[in-house]
């Protein structure tokens, strides 16, 4: 058996009032919260995949401002590696109301609603990159090099 770690984006949005976008939905049976999320399809950008994961789960259309970093989960429930590349990225219009398959809503959430939810936080990186943003973790986009753009 070969190997495989998965290649995931995450996406940091916050709106003007310091709320941040949140996806509620089903993983594994059980309701979940997590940043707009999802795998890297092949030969696609990375920052293109943070722009459709984004709209395909919350129905929000972002440009990607910063690049915050790459974390590492050993998800206990399946034992696969993801490697999340994560990015803040501006709100720029809402443009649907229909969501992917297992996502029941998006919602703008305070720091404190999100860090509440405790164990309904789909992995700890949840919390954790949220609050690396609040640090003012902020890398220039470039610093992650994409030869298909």
């Amino acid at each position: 058996m070969t190997w495989t770690p998965h290649a995931t984006v995450a996406v940091i949005v916050e709106d003007d009032r310091g709320r941040f976008l949140i996806v509620e939905e089903v993983s594994r049976g059980r309701v979940v919260f997590n940043q707009p999320a999802g795998h890297v399809e092949e030969d696609e950008a990375i920052l293109d995949a943070v722009r459709r994961e984004t709209l395909e789960e919350t129905g929000w259309q972002v440009e990607p401002r910063h690049f915050l970093g790459v974390y590492t989960y050993k998800a206990p429930a399946n034992g696969v590696t993801y490697y999340r590349f994560c990015y803040a990225a501006e709100a720029v219009r809402h443009r649907s109301s229909e969501l992917d398959d297992g996502i029941i809503a998006a919602h703008w959430l305070e720091f404190d609603e999100i860090r509440q939810l405790g164990d309904k936080l789909r992995s700890p990186l949840v919390l954790q990159c949220i609050e690396d943003y609040r640090k003012g973790r902020r890398y220039p986009l470039d610093v992650i090099v994409d030869a298909q753009t």
